[in-house]
């Protein structure tokens, strides 16, 4: 029992996870068109030849979860029917008819039973280990695919900077890298406004 309660607390975790990395997603969306409004305003790439790289979507990465889907069939309960040995005829051959086997016949079903119930946790246990597993799989997909956005993000972010700070016509030479940087956002961001 107390591992099929680890692994739904495994599966809760997982689903945090998942969401945020499809948060990440949605930001970096965000933080792409920014960006892109911020190349537009600023003069920089108003031609289609000068556009940075920009990242390319994988559509089956942030499909949506195909976790949990209805389970049609349901494990069916197996009877060792040889020799008329099962549930219907009991599950000791009756010699005495006496309270012994009664006893035994009682025993042999609880332990049926327990068995029963210990197949059925081990199939829950393995369905939820592999939904789980293919969950890890696409959380690992958006975790790269997060990346390379942002590392290509990166790059288009200290490409703008530099050529705002070498197209700046106003900075003097005796200004500091970090001054025209400021300078360069405050122009971007009074275009942004406007």
């Amino acid at each position: 029992m107390k591992t099929l309660v680890m692994l739904d607390e495994q599966g809760e975790q997982l689903d945090r996870i998942e969401e945020g990395m499809d948060q990440i997603n949605a930001d970096m969306r965000e933080a792409e068109k920014n960006l892109s409004g911020m190349e537009k305003c600023c003069g920089i790439c108003a031609l289609p030849c000068n556009k940075g790289a920009s990242f390319k979507e994988d559509d089956g990465t942030w499909k949506g979860n195909d976790d949990g889907k209805v389970v049609n069939n349901q494990p069916q309960r197996v009877m060792d029917e040889r020799n008329g040995i099962g549930p219907q005829a009991g599950y000791i051959g009756r010699i005495t008819n006496d309270a012994r086997e009664d006893e035994m016949e009682e025993n042999m079903g609880q332990v049926n039973t327990m068995i029963g119930n210990l197949r059925n946790m081990a199939l829950d246990m393995g369905s939820e280990l592999e939904n789980q597993n293919r969950q890890i799989d696409r959380i690992n997909r958006k975790g790269e695919s997060n990346e390379t956005r942002i590392t290509l993000a990166n790059q288009r972010t200290h490409e703008l900077l530099n050529k705002l700070t070498h197209n700046n016509s106003s900075a003097t030479s005796g200004e500091s890298n970090e001054t025209r940087i400021a300078v360069a956002n405050q122009r971007a961001n009074k275009l942004l406004k406007s």
